[in-house]
């Protein structure tokens, strides 16, 4: 393990990397592949690292690749040359891409989660319009590294990958479930937060791949089709309606459950529908 190597060895490696920086990577050429984004012929500044140092770098580094490109297009030599390292050097860390890759989008993982806290203050509507657009900053800033992991198609996918996904939902499940604040939610409650949490990583996905609303725009319909699920639940229990009793008299009219109320209603202005909706309104 990296944390048992002596100040002897550390050094030693230390010398290595600093030997190697700026050479072209063995096999495909950073380079030439433009991956990362950055030349090979530029000698780094002679810097040693610690242990831990460096082991964080190579994480901060591989992250910011997988961040930009899929899993599949990134090598040992893209990371060890984004971070001016030979490739043993980057192997002593770790064994290989896999547990780099795995590594990285664990703290990626946490980041995520962490986006979906909120302090309990305000309406539900607009802490939940917050935590989307904090979502939506990580979606962008990590966009093929975060479709590629979601669509569960990339060469890199593994049970620990798939570990990281859900404990990221299940972070998203407990923290809206904690702003409900519903004393024992039921089965149905957590299958609508459940849904709501796939409906906003599908819509992420077609985001990224069309652009076709503006990120504001969605940011708004991912918080208005929660309420509006949380609200068809509330049809369906009356024990969960009495709850939601709260929710609704602390939005604001011109917050997201304001603004969706006020459409709702334009409805019944379409010629037609009124009529329509009516008619099936009544038994």
């Amino acid at each position: 393990m990296a944390s048992s190597r002596t100040p002897a060895v550390a050094d030693h490696h230390a010398d290595d990397e600093h030997a190697t920086a700026g050479r072209p990577a063995a096999g495909r050429s950073v380079g030439e592949r433009s991956t990362s984004g950055r030349s090979t012929g530029g000698r780094a500044p002679r810097r040693r690292l610690s242990v831990d140092e460096r082991r964080e770098q190579l994480i901060a580094v591989a992250l910011d690749l997988f961040s930009k490109y899929p899993p599949e297009d990134v090598s040992i030599d893209d990371i060890a040359a984004a971070a001016g390292a030979s490739r043993p050097l980057v192997y002593h860390y770790f064994p290989g891409k896999q547990a780099l890759y795995e590594e990285s989008l664990r703290r990626a993982g946490q980041e995520l989660a962490g986006r979906f806290e909120e302090h309990a203050q305000g309406p539900l509507s607009e802490r939940l319009y917050r935590v989307m657009g904090r979502y939506l900053d990580f979606v962008d800033s990590h966009g093929p590294g975060f479709a590629a992991l979601l669509r569960g198609g990339s060469v890199a996918a593994s049970p620990g990958t798939t570990a990281v996904i859900d404990d990221v939902r299940r972070a998203a499940h407990d923290q809206i479930l904690l702003h409900l604040a519903v004393a024992e939610p039921s089965a149905g409650l957590r299958r609508t937060v459940r849904a709501w949490i796939a409906n906003a990583e599908i819509t992420s996905l077609e985001w990224l791949a069309e652009r076709a609303v503006p990120r504001e725009d969605l940011q708004i319909q991912l918080v208005q089709e929660f309420v509006a699920a949380l609200t068809l639940t509330a049809a369906r229990e009356p024990a969960l309606a009495l709850e939601l009793a709260d929710f609704f008299a602390a939005e604001r009219p011109d917050g997201p459950t304001g603004r969706l109320v006020r459409e709702l209603a334009a409805l019944l202005t379409v010629p037609g529908l009124a009529s329509q909706l009516t008619r099936l309104a009544t038994p």
